[in-house]
């Protein structure tokens, strides 16, 4: 196989901080690759040398194959927030841009000659398969309004602009930095799929396992500054994973017990007769870093108490709420339990997060009543982050909430220890929030929400910007949790593990209740779909006909004339289908791109056929 990219001792610091130093890898045509790491070990700036946006210090070299098409997927892309989505999209196809924006205002503009013109710019350019192309990709995408301005569009479409610009590149190598970050589980799964039939190249960071297991063949870890790579999904990587740390700990051990005897040497021989062997002198201190390597990992500790919970949580009974002609909620009732663990899924804009809102008084219904029990204390993880004065430190932010934090034994624990135990150290006390990373804000916030004893967790989105380290020790807190919870999440991984049913928002203020989890959720969508194509197939006639009346005063055809009159409309009637069928195979959002190019063009051939048949059938008729 060729080698699509060759990555050559490249390093990257910031001031004293060293993130890796000398790392050397090669990328193969075909390697499906995920990169992970605990937050703050240089996942992102390794990607961003990579697709050329920063530089490695202290030289280094990144060379791609030659020729080869390299597209970038920042967690962040930076869009013009005037631009609508159609002029953002258009923008950045590159030598077709001006051509297919040409077109689409000539045919605004009812100027014929400016069309006629942008018409011919569009066949020599081959516009017209690539502007079906971007259509099918944002359609594919959920992407219907395309003069939409970008600055009003939530996290989620933005992040489905900007990986439909990726797709539309068409490049053969993929860098993609945490790809699933706002997206609903629907995008995702469209994603996966699409990820896993291309032929790309590819390199990731991403949180989801379930994502990165179906999608990746190869793991690679940022460990200590330095790269390992396992060939093998990430439930393979984990098995190997604990190989290499069992295998560096016998190593360790070993150097460990030769440093014991080294030592007593150095320490019984007389200094005037080292020089006799200052080998062993060397090979003593070489074994002394050995022996001094600790694989201990540095993980976030979550103890933290439960307050006491009264029988009654939340009762709510017919409660509506619209915003306007959308409807959110429509006669929800329901009473949650003590110790209920509930996801909610469903697609952007169904009023997953109004509905978090609800439940915790920040927003108050059309009609309908929630009532809360006395006893009820909720923390509420919520997606705009956290909230804190402009200046404000690490500490003083914690110390706002409480000097003290209860633990689960009853204990007391003094704010800046549980700052420790959040793996934020002394020196980090006296930083500014906002100078922190995506994650260490996140990993802050997370601390302030639950060092307040809630015994009613509402989390919306909590995976976003947190390390798979982190949301390992996070769901092993929620196992646990003596509350109740509502979990707001696209992360199908950490639904399974941490909620016993689902609130399913299906739209226009419908709820479905599901009990299980959310891969058994998916599973029963499969085959509901499956029945509902194979009753379709029953019930579709095989061959509608088409009725035409013809005016007994016109003049009458030739028998060779009615012939062809009806061959036309057999012909007309076949193409009909064959359009509709092949426009229901683009619409399906799963297509791989030579397949659609494929469709492009025959559906092209058909639309000009239809003109040309139509044109015959009305001289006939006239």
């Amino acid at each position: 196989m060729a080698s699509y990219l060759q990555v050559e001792n490249i390093s990257k610091a910031y001031g004293d901080r060293t993130l890796f130093e000398g790392i050397s890898f090669n990328i193969n045509e075909g390697d499906k690759i995920a990169l992970v790491a605990p937050n703050g070990t240089g996942k992102s700036s390794l990607l961003k040398i990579l697709a050329g946006v920063e530089h490695s210090d202290r030289g280094g070299e990144v060379k791609f194959m030659k020729d080869i098409r390299v597209a970038f997927l920042d967690q962040n892309t930076a869009f013009n927030p005037d631009n609508t989505i159609f002029e953002e999209v258009y923008a950045r196809m590159g030598d077709i841009s001006p051509a297919l924006k040409e077109y689409e205002y000539a045919l605004s503009s009812g100027d014929t000659q400016r069309l006629e013109r942008a018409i011919n710019a569009m066949d020599a350019t081959d516009g017209w398969r690539i502007e079906q192309n971007i259509k099918q990709v944002l359609s594919s995408l959920k992407i219907e309004r395309l003069d939409q301005r970008i600055g009003e569009l939530s996290g989620g479409e933005a992040k489905r602009v900007a990986i439909a610009c990726m797709m539309l590149q068409e490049a053969e190598f993929l860098i993609m930095d945490e790809p699933t970050n706002h997206l609903d589980i629907e995008i995702i799964e469209y994603l996966e799929g699409y990820l896993q039939r291309s032929r790309c190249t590819l390199l990731m960071v991403t949180h989801d396992r379930y994502f990165l297991d179906r999608v990746c063949n190869t793991i690679m870890e940022i460990d200590r500054g330095k790269l390992y790579t396992y060939r093998g999904n990430y439930t393979e990587y984990l098995e190997k994973r604990e190989e290499r740390y069992s295998n560096m700990q016998a190593e360790i051990d070993k150097s460990r017990n030769l440093l014991r005897r080294e030592l007593e040497w150095i320490r019984s021989t007389p200094q005037a007769r080292t020089g006799k062997a200052r080998y062993r002198v060397n090979a003593f201190y070489d074994l002394r870093d050995k022996a001094s390597v600790s694989l201990r990992t540095n993980n976030i500790e979550i103890d933290v108490a439960t307050s006491r919970l009264g029988r009654k949580i939340v009762d709510c009974t017919d409660v509506d709420l619209s915003f306007g002609p959308r409807r959110m909620l429509d006669k929800f009732s329901y009473k949650f339990t003590r110790g209920e663990r509930v996801g909610i899924v469903g697609a952007n804009g169904v009023g997953k997060t109004t509905f978090l809102n609800l439940i915790s008084g920040n927003l108050e219904p059309d009609s309908g009543i929630i009532e809360r029990g006395e006893t009820l204390r909720i923390g509420y993880y919520s997606q705009r982050g956290i909230s804190f004065k402009p200046g404000q430190t690490v500490l003083e932010c914690v110390q706002d909430i409480a000097e003290i934090v209860k633990a689960s034994d009853g204990s007391s624990v003094s704010a800046t220890t549980y700052l420790n135990r959040f793996l934020f150290p002394h020196e980090t006390f006296t930083k500014r929030v906002e100078i922190l990373s995506g994650g260490e804000q996140r990993r802050l916030y997370l601390l302030t929400v639950l060092m307040r004893n809630p015994n009613l967790l509402i989390l919306d989105e909590p995976t976003n910007d947190l390390d798979i380290m982190t949301l390992n020790v996070l769901e092993e807190y929620l196992h646990n949790f003596e509350g109740s919870l509502l979990i707001v999440s696209h992360d199908r991984y950490f639904l399974d593990k941490c909620v016993d049913h689902l609130f399913v928002f299906e739209g226009n203020g419908r709820i479905k209740d599901f009990v299980g989890m959310y891969s058994e959720y998916r599973e029963y969508m499969r085959e509901q779909e499956a029945q509902q194509r194979s009753e379709q197939r029953i019930t579709t006639p095989a061959k509608p006909q088409q009725q035409r009346t013809h005016d007994s005063s016109k003049r009458k055809l030739s028998y060779k004339e009615q012939r062809e009159l009806e061959s036309i409309e057999e012909g007309l009637s076949t193409l009909a289908l064959e359009r509709q069928r092949l426009e229901a195979e683009l619409s399906s959002g799963d297509l791989p791109y030579d397949r659609l190019n494929e469709l492009s063009l025959r559906i092209e051939e058909i639309i000009a056929s239809i003109d040309e048949k139509e044109m015959r059938w009305l001289e006939l008729n006239e």
